[in-house]
C-alpha cells in the first residue's frame, strides 16, 4: 500500500547550515550554488526510510512535491514511474521535461554505513595519509557502498570503492584467484592513488572527486568545453551526454556525507559500534595451500576469508604475492608458523609487507612508461625501485606490478 508522507518547512528549515561556516573546511567546500543539494542529500541520508520515495525537482533538489511509502520491490519501479508521471501533470510538466526526480531514502543503509565503517577506518586514515591525499576523503565508501567489502552495483563496480574492471585493474590484482576489489585495505590504497592522480589532473577536490565518478578524461573534457575549473560553472553549463544527475551531485552528496558523520550522534543516537578490527599483512613469495595453514592454525576457512575477502572462496591454494591479512594479536604466531611452513628450499618464503605503516607502495606499469619517469613519479630513485624488485636492467613490462619504496 502506498501511503502518503506530509512534509513540513520546519524539517528542511532544521537542516540549514551557514554556507560560509562550510566553506571554510577546505580543502572540501561548500561552494556557492551547492547548498540546496548539501541539505537534500542530509534528508535523504538521515530523515528519509529506505521504504520512502521523495519526489522532487533536479535543479532545485529542496522542492520537493511529495514523499511516498513503497516498499522495495519487484513492483516498486513500475509504481514509482506512475507516481512520478502523476506528479509531473499535477505540476503541468511534460514528461520530455524531466522536471520530477525520484530518489528512494536511505537512512537505514547511511547508518549502517557508518557503523560498519569503524571496523576498518584508523587503517584507511593511516593509508591516505602515507599516500599524502586528504583524510577526510576515506568517507567517500558511506555514498559508494555503505563500507561493504562485497558489495556490487548494476553496472558491475565491486567493493568498498566500487572499481569498475578497467579502471581497477590499474591499480589492483584481479584475476581468478584474487580480486583486489573486495579487499578493504588494497582497495583503499587504490583509492587513495586515484584520487590523488585525479586532483594531480584536475586542480581541485571538487573536480577529483566528482572525477572519481565521471571519470578523469571525461572531467577533464568539461573543464576544457566550460573554459573553467568551477565545478558549480560546469554543472550550470557542459552538457556531455554522459554528465547526468548522479555526476553532478557526487560532490554534494560527499559533503553531505561528511556533515553527517560530524553530527552523527545526533541523528544516529543508537548505534552500536563494533570494535575497530587491526589487520597486518603478510606477503608469500611463493604458493600456500591453504588446508596446510588453517587446520594446525585453528583458524576457520570462514574466519580466514572473512579477513582475506579478496580471496575466490573455491581457492585451494593462497598464490604467490598474495598478502595475507591476519588481525594483529595472530599476526606474530602466524607469521612464525608460516614461515615454518613454507622453510625449505625457496629462500625468504615469506615477508612482512605493510604491517600498519607500508614501507612500500605498488604500481602497475602502463603502455610506454619507463622505469625514470615511474621513478620520478614517486619522488624515489631508480637504483630502489630496481633493488625492491631485483631488476637487473631498466626492462620494464606494461601489465606488471613493481614495488616502489617509500
Amino acid at each position: 500500500m502506498i501511503k502518503l508522507v506530509l512534509i513540513f518547512a520546519v524539517l528542511i528549515g532544521s537542516f540549514l547550515v551557514s554556507p560560509r561556516s562550510r566553506a571554510e573546511e577546505a580543502p572540501f567546500p561548500v561552494l556557492p550554488g551547492l547548498e540546496s543539494a548539501v541539505e537534500f542529500w542530509k534528508l535523504i541520508f538521515t530523515r528519509f526510510s529506505v521504504r520512502e520515495v521523495v519526489f522532487h525537482d533536479p535543479e532545485q533538489p529542496l522542492k520537493i512535491y511529495k514523499v511516498l511509502e513503497i516498499p522495495e520491490g519487484p513492483a516498486a519501479r513500475e509504481l514509482i514511474e506512475a507516481e512520478r508521471e502523476r506528479v509531473s501533470a499535477e505540476h503541468g510538466f511534460t514528461k520530455e521535461e524531466a522536471r520530477v526526480r525520484a530518489q528512494r531514502g536511505t537512512r537505514e543503509r547511511f547508518g549502517e554505513g557508518l557503523r560498519r565503517s569503524r571496523l576498518y577506518l584508523n587503517q584507511m586514515k593511516r593509508i591516505f595519509a602515507q599516500e599524502g591525499v586528504p583524510t577526510g576523503l576515506v568517507y567517500l565508501p558511506l555514498v559508494e557502498s555503505s563500507f561493504h567489502p562485497g558489495a556490487r552495483s548494476p553496472a558491475g563496480a565491486v567493493g568498498m570503492w566500487q572499481f569498475i574492471y578497467s579502471t581497477g585493474k590499474e591499480f589492483l590484482r584481479i584475476d581468478k584467484h584474487v580480486d583486489e576489489r573486495k579487499d578493504p585495505l588494497e582497495s583503499t590504497r587504490a583509492a587513495a592513488r586515484l584520487l590523488k592522480r585525479n586532483y594531480e589532473a584536475l586542480g581541485n577536490w571538487p573536480l577529483a572527486i566528482t572525477a572519481y565518478n565521471h571519470g578523469r578524461s571525461g572531467m577533464l573534457r568539461a573543464v576544457s568545453e566550460v573554459g573553467s575549473d568551477d565545478l558549480v560553472e560546469i554543472i550550470r553549463r557542459y552538457q556531455g551526454p554522459a554528465f547526468g544527475f548522479a555526476s553532478k551531485n557526487f560532490y554534494a552528496e560527499f559533503l553531505a556525507a561528511l556533515e553527517v558523520v560530524r553530527e552523527s550522534e545526533e541523528h544516529f543516537p543508537d548505534l552500536v559500534y563494533p570494535q575497530p578490527i587491526l589487520l597486518e599483512e603478510l606477503e608469500l613469495a611463493r604458493p600456500l595451500r591453504l588446508a596446510a595453514l588453517l587446520k594446525p592454525a585453528g583458524i576457520s576457512r570462514d574466519q580466514f576469508l572473512e579477513w582475506n575477502p579478496a580471496l575466490n572462496p573455491r581457492l585451494g591454494e593462497v598464490p604467490k604475492g598474495y598478502r595475507l591479512k591476519v588481525p594483529a594479536e595472530k599476526f606474530a604466531s602466524l607469521r612464525e608458523f608460516v614461515l615454518k611452513l613454507l622453510r625449505g628450499p625457496a629462500a625468504n618464503p615469506a615477508k612482512p609487507a605493510r604491517a600498519r605503516g607500508a614501507s612500500w607502495t605498488r604500481h602497475r606499469v602502463q603502455k610506454g612508461e619507463t622505469l625514470s619517469a615511474i621513478a620520478r613519479r614517486y619522488n624515489v630513485s631508480v637504483m630502489r625501485i630496481q633493488k625492491a624488485n631485483s631488476i637487473a636492467g631498466h626492462k620494464i613490462t606494461a601489465g606488471d606490478f613493481l614495488k616502489i619504496p617509500r
